[in-house]
């Protein structure tokens, strides 16, 4: 099989915040921007990787969510545990300056992990945790 993974989704509470963050900081491109206010849906993916998307997306948007759900991802979101994704870079080290230049919430600085790999963690202004490993 020839499957790929094109696109995962991110919850955002503030789609400007989000932006910023993905574009600014870490230099992703924005591939579209659809709605309006706080209704948009950002897909934004590093630049020279077309085929790699994270779609920004209102969490709580689907009518088929319930209020007692809303609540939930709400809560949970605001504690950094509804959404989370893994990046990795070459030079970890650039990138944490960077992060942490922005002002983004570190939750852990670069270190070497028992397991084998050097990454850093911290959250984008959503609150999803974002961690990043080192490439060799």
């Amino acid at each position: 099989m020839d499957i790929t993974i094109h696109t995962t989704p991110l919850p955002h509470t503030d789609p400007e915040a989000s932006l910023a963050f993905w574009r600014d900081t870490l230099g992703f491109e924005v591939r579209s921007d659809v709605g309006q206010g706080a209704m948009r849906w950002i897909t934004v993916g590093p630049v020279g990787q077309p085929e790699t998307c994270i779609l920004l997306a209102p969490p709580l948007a689907d009518p088929g969510v319930t209020d007692d759900e809303r609540r939930v991802i709400t809560e949970m979101m605001a504690k950094g545990t509804y959404g989370w994704i893994m990046l990795a870079t070459h030079d970890l080290d650039d990138v944490f300056a960077k992060v942490q230049a922005a002002d983004a919430e570190v939750v852990q600085e670069p270190v070497d992990q028992p397991y084998g790999v050097r990454d850093c963690a911290f959250r984008d202004p959503a609150g999803n945790m974002v961690r990043i490993r080192q490439l060799t």
